[in-house]
């Protein structure tokens, strides 16, 4: 989080972060976890739902994902709804196929213009940011 906070207010209006979700298989609560997270977006608080989520990773279960919504004050008649929701079941379902065809094992993963990133530093992404900028770069007239 705090890397992409920090890439996000160097490139502050130039870049934009998009976030997919590829819940993994091994975990019991990722499905769940991704849709109370978009739910939370509903109401406008998913990365708070989200840091909560991270935060909570290794205990998740159908109690302390209501539980986390509890904390942050979300409506929990429209969270619960939300959650069933086909529409967020459907995204969901579409960046998983969206990250099996990209070729993603596990998570994080992180793409800049297209491209898979191997070094998830803050250089690593600097440089792959700074990359496309220059490709992009139209050149002086002559």
């Amino acid at each position: 989080e705090l890397l992409l906070q920090q890439v996000l207010d160097q490139y502050q209006g130039k870049v934009k972060l998009i976030v997919k979700h590829f819940p993994s298989e091994n975990h019991p609560y990722a499905f769940m976890a991704a849709a109370a997270a978009l739910a939370a977006n509903e109401q406008n608080k998913f990365w708070e739902y989200h840091e909560k989520l991270f935060d909570n990773f290794d205990t998740l279960n159908d109690g302390r994902i209501q539980a986390l919504a509890l904390e942050l004050g979300l409506d929990m008649e429209k969270f619960n709804a939300d959650i069933k929701s086909p529409s967020i079941h459907g995204i969901i379902n579409r960046d998983i196929e969206e990250g099996l065809t990209a070729g993603i094992s596990g998570v994080p993963t992180f793409f800049v213009n297209g491209k898979k990133l191997t070094e998830y530093t803050l250089i690593g992404i600097q440089r792959a940011i700074e990359t496309e900028f220059n490709k992009n770069a139209k050149p002086p007239p002559d």
